[in-house]
C-alpha cells in the first residue's frame, strides 16, 4: 500500500534524489558539512542549504563566464598561440631596471 504517492516503483529515484542532494551539500559545501550531519538534517534547512550552495556556484560561473568574455587567450583550447595577443600582452611589461650579472673587480 503506497503511502502519500511513495510506491516501490519511485523509491529508488527519490533515494538517489536524497543522496545525491546529500553528496552535493558535503563536497560543495568545501568542508563545512559532513555526510552524518547533512543527512540527519530536517528536510527544509538541507533544502535550503542545497538551494543556497547551488546559488552561490551559479553565480560564480556567470561572473567567470562574463569575465572570460572580456580577457583574450593567448593561447587556444588546441595550445596554438595567439601571436598578435602575445606581443600586444608582451608590450606592456618594460625590462627590469636591475643587472643579474655580477660586478667585475
Amino acid at each position: 500500500m503506497p503511502f502519500f504517492g511513495l510506491t516501490s516503483k519511485i523509491i529508488p529515484e527519490v533515494r538517489r534524489n536524497l543522496f545525491k542532494q546529500i553528496h552535493e551539500i558535503v563536497f560543495h559545501g568545501k568542508g563545512g558539512y559532513d555526510y552524518e550531519t547533512v543527512y540527519n538534517l530536517p528536510i527544509w534547512l538541507r533544502k535550503y542549504t542545497f538551494s543556497e550552495i547551488q546559488k552561490h556556484y551559479e553565480a560564480e560561473a556567470e561572473a567567470s563566464k562574463s569575465k572570460s568574455s572580456t580577457t583574450t587567450q593567448l593561447v587556444d583550447e588546441k595550445g596554438n598561440v595567439n601571436v598578435p595577443a602575445f606581443a600586444k600582452a608582451s608590450k606592456e611589461f618594460s625590462p627590469p631596471t636591475y643587472s643579474t650579472k655580477a660586478n667585475k673587480k
